[in-house]
């Protein structure tokens, strides 16, 4: 699919956003007492969010971007396999693979912006700077408490969401994705 075909699926972007805020609204709202547990649900989120750049491939002008785009859906798609297979791992290991996630998103999300300074760029902007200031968050040693997973986690839904949301409006009004 090209970006000038994708321009009529606009709204994916917005139901897709509006899901991933949604389930940072579960995320945040279930008791997850195990790092197992957190460990498959930030396993299934990483796989959601490779499906959702796989997609964006496709709304996406430039060969560099879309092969940028590539890599970050295969990196996601190995942090969640990762996440799955070993899921009751330690309290540092799933904060390495969350950190990883985030740094990765964060520089591509800075790139991205910078390069591209469509419409609200400065939103992507500010999501960026937090992804990475969460992701040195969560490299570093700050406490091995659970409920930081969860608010990794839940952070991490919340932002794809807002950036979703910003990208299915980009579509709808210059027909291309910049976020």
């Amino acid at each position: 699919m090209s970006a000038t075909e994708a321009v009529r699926y606009w709204w994916l972007y917005l139901v897709t956003g509006s899901a991933w805020c949604l389930f940072a609204i579960v995320v945040f709202r279930f008791d997850w007492t195990t790092v197992h547990a957190i460990s498959i649900l930030f396993g299934i989120f990483m796989i959601a969010a490779a499906v959702n750049e796989a997609i964006a491939i496709g709304a996406t002008e430039g060969t560099g971007w879309k092969v940028l785009r590539g890599f970050l859906a295969l990196a996601f798609v190995v942090l969640g396999i990762i996440a799955f297979v070993h899921p009751g791992n330690t309290f540092k290991a799933l904060a390495a693979v969350l950190s990883f996630y985030f740094i990765l998103k964060g520089i591509f999300g800075l790139i991205l912006t910078l390069a591209v300074r469509g419409d609200h760029w400065w939103i992507g902007l500010l999501v960026a700077i937090a992804d990475l200031v969460i992701g040195f968050w969560a490299a570093g040693d700050f406490g091995h408490k659970t409920i930081l997973l969860v608010v990794w986690v839940g952070v991490a839904a919340l932002t794809r969401g807002i950036m979703q949301i910003v990208m299915a409006f980009q579509l709808r009004n210059t027909g291309t994705v910049t976020a």
